[in-house]
C-alpha cells in the first residue's frame, strides 16, 4: 500500500503539486471553500495512479492544488466512503497523500445528522471528540512503518490547537458554532428511531457516514486535523420526519459559506 501511495505522490510532485501547506476534504454539498482556491493544478481523480473514483452524487472528485488565503493548499473534493464499497485504505488514501505531499495539518468537513436539540439543522459543530462505529478500521493489517505506529495514541484526536483557533476566529466573526461529538457509522441508509435513542445515549450529538477513518489515520501519520459539520436535517426519534438527500445538499449549500469563512481565516493566520 505505501508504494501505491508513493507512486501517487511522485506522479502529483511530478505535475507541479510540491509545496502544499494545508490539506482539505470537502464532504457533500460542500464545494464554497474549493470556489475560493485560486486554481494553479486541477486533476480528476480518474488520472491519479491508484487512486479510487467518487461514485456519489454531489461529489466532484477532482485535486485541486492552488492558493488560498495567501497559502499553498491541496483541496479533495470529493470523498470515499466505506458504504461505496471501498476499502479503508482506499478512504483514507487522501490523507495519507497530502501528509506525504509535506501539509503541515489537515482541515475537514462532512454534513451530518443533528441528534442534539440545542443544534437545529442548519447549525455548525466543531468536532472535539468522536465515536467510531465504522465496521472497519484503515489501520487493520500489517502496519504500515512507514506512516506511522502500530498503537497510534487517540487522546485528542482533533487538534486542541486547531480547534482553539477556529473558536475564537468563529467569536471574532460572530459566528454561531458549538463543540460536539460526532459518530461515525457505515450507512448509506439513515438511522432508525431506536438507533437514533441509541446513539444519542452512547454521548454522540452528530451523526454521519465519513470522517472518523480519516482521522484515525491522520493520527497515525501524526497530522493535526480540525473537522467541522454542517449539521443538515434534525434527527429527533421522537418527531422524525423523512429526509431525502436533496433537502440535505439545500441545508449544506445555505450554511457551508460560514464554515468556508472560518477555515479561510484560521489558514490566513497559521
Amino acid at each position: 500500500m505505501y508504494e501505491e501511495l508513493k507512486e501517487a505522490v511522485d506522479f502529483l510532485r511530478a505535475r507541479g503539486i510540491t509545496e502544499p501547506e494545508v490539506g482539505i476534504v470537502l464532504g457533500t454539498g460542500l464545494s464554497n471553500l474549493a470556489s475560493r482556491i485560486e486554481v494553479i493544478k486541477e486533476l480528476s481523480y480518474n488520472v491519479i495512479p491508484n487512486f479510487p473514483i467518487a461514485t456519489v452524487e454531489f461529489h466532484f472528485g477532482k485535486l485541486i492544488y492552488g492558493t488560498l488565503a495567501g497559502k499553498k493548499v491541496v483541496a479533495f473534493q470529493g470523498r470515499f466512503h466505506y458504504y461505496e464499497g471501498y476499502s479503508m485504505d482506499q478512504v483514507v488514501m487522501p490523507v495519507r497523500i497530502m501528509k506525504l505531499l509535506g501539509v503541515k495539518y489537515a482541515l475537514l468537513s462532512n454534513a451530518a445528522g443533528s441528534m442534539n436539540p440545542d443544534l437545529p439543522k442548519g447549525s455548525l459543530m466543531l468536532i472535539d471528540d468522536h465515536i467510531n462505529l465504522q465496521p472497519e478500521n484503515p489501520l487493520r493489517g500489517p502496519n504500515e512503518d512507514e506512516l506511522g505506529p502500530r498503537f497510534p495514541d487517540m487522546s485528542h484526536p482533533y487538534s486542541p490547537v486547531l480547534n482553539d483557533k477556529l473558536l475564537t476566529i468563529a467569536s471574532d466573526k460572530g459566528i454561531k458554532i458549538a463543540k460536539g461529538v460526532y459518530v461515525s457509522v457505515q450507512g448509506p441508509n439513515l438511522e432508525t428511531r431506536a438507533e437514533y435513542r441509541f446513539l444519542r445515549t452512547i454521548g454522540a450529538d452528530a451523526v454521519g457516514m465519513s470522517t472518523v477513518p480519516e482521522v484515525i489515520a491522520c493520527n497515525h501519520m501524526g497530522l493535526p486535523c480540525a473537522a467541522i459539520s454542517v449539521l443538515t436535517d434534525d434527527c429527533n426519534p421522537d418527531d422524525l420526519k423523512p429526509v431525502n438527500i436533496e433537502e440535505i445538499i439545500a441545508v449544506a449549500m445555505k450554511t457551508e459559506v460560514l464554515f468556508s469563512d472560518l477555515f479561510e481565516q484560521l489558514i490566513k493566520e497559521n
